[in-house]
């Protein structure tokens, strides 16, 4: 089974006959090309042009991270699964303003059903006040209005949900802050290699404005997820003293997961990414990965005209 790998120490990556080497002071460890699905690059890694050429050839995606675990890049294979015809529908649906805010609200609607889903399991009083601003999605008739109700909603759902008062993001001041960026980071890059899978274009977007430098579907996805995967594993990790104060490096200024607390999350999220729930629609068990590439699905559906897209809204 594909799996993804997560590299936090330094090294080399290079191939090796049919196998992708990690060597380190310590030694070799090999990498099967067939059980590869992405990588993850935390550490200080050297890799060459040999390597990126065995990566593209077998459709294997190549996220890189800074030191402090932010998002940089994606190496992405030459794309395998190209459709004239859904890029122009695309494009069609951003530059159709209707067509356009249609789906950024449904972003949305599926981002503040989610968060209020959160908030009920510890019994939050704030789900009243959640609900008085959500109801102005209705009547929202630009991007930036869509973009200020989600905006005021989570903020009153971080410090619900987390305690805290601020989101604080380049740089983190805080532990939860730490937490809420790396994890985001990390589903941002999942959601790129799942995007990959499908016929989507990932610059492509309708909540977030497009971008010459990033994939702004993923962020457009991500609205949806985030409370369903990077804030229940947040505080999963905090309830059970999984992740304490020593997996973090603090300075006045800043806060940010060391690599030990990275390992912890990383491992928190992976089993997260392949746990499974009973889908109600197609009445088998699904993970939450597939979760991810199924919503990629749904929005190709909606823009070839044969279902309107509807977000996932967590019902278990």
């Amino acid at each position: 089974m594909d799996r993804s790998y997560y590299i936090l120490k330094s090294g080399s990556l290079y191939r090796e006959q049919n196998v992708i080497v990690f060597e380190t002071n310590e030694g070799k460890k090999f990498l099967p090309i067939e059980n590869v699905k992405d990588i993850y690059l935390l550490g200080e890694v050297s890799l060459n042009t040999k390597l990126l050429n065995f990566l593209s050839q077998n459709e294997i995606i190549l996220h890189v991270f800074n030191y402090y675990g932010y998002y940089s890049g994606s190496f992405f294979p030459r794309e395998k699964y190209i459709s004239g015809k859904l890029l122009v529908l695309q494009v069609e649906h951003y530059l159709d303003f209707e067509k356009r805010l249609f789906l950024a609200k449904k972003f949305i609607e599926g981002s503040i059903f989610n968060i209020l889903r959160n908030l009920k399991e510890v019994k939050s009083q704030k789900i009243e006040d959640i609900k008085e601003i959500f109801f102005e999605l209705k009547n929202a008739n630009d991007i930036e209005k869509i973009m200020n109700i989600e905006g005021r909603i989570r903020e009153i759902y971080y410090n619900e949900f987390f305690e805290i008062e601020k989101r604080t993001r380049k740089p983190p001041l805080d532990p939860i802050n730490a937490l809420i960026s790396f994890g985001n980071s990390l589903l941002y890059a999942t959601i790129i290699s799942e995007i990959y899978i499908t016929q989507l274009n990932p610059t492509i977007s309708y909540l977030h404005e497009p971008s010459e430098r990033r994939f702004s579907l993923a962020l457009d996805i991500s609205e949806i997820f985030k409370p369903i995967i990077v804030d229940s594993i947040i505080k999963r990790v905090l309830n059970l003293n999984i992740i304490n104060e020593n997996d973090f490096l603090k300075e006045l200024n800043y806060c940010y997961l060391n690599d030990e607390g990275k390992r912890k999350f990383i491992k928190e999220y992976e089993e997260k990414l392949k746990s499974t729930i009973k889908h109600r629609k197609l009445k088998r068990k699904v993970s939450y990965r597939m979760l991810i590439r199924l919503e990629c699905y749904k929005i190709m559906k909606h823009l070839l005209g044969d279902e309107i897209y509807e977000p996932l809204k967590a019902w278990w």
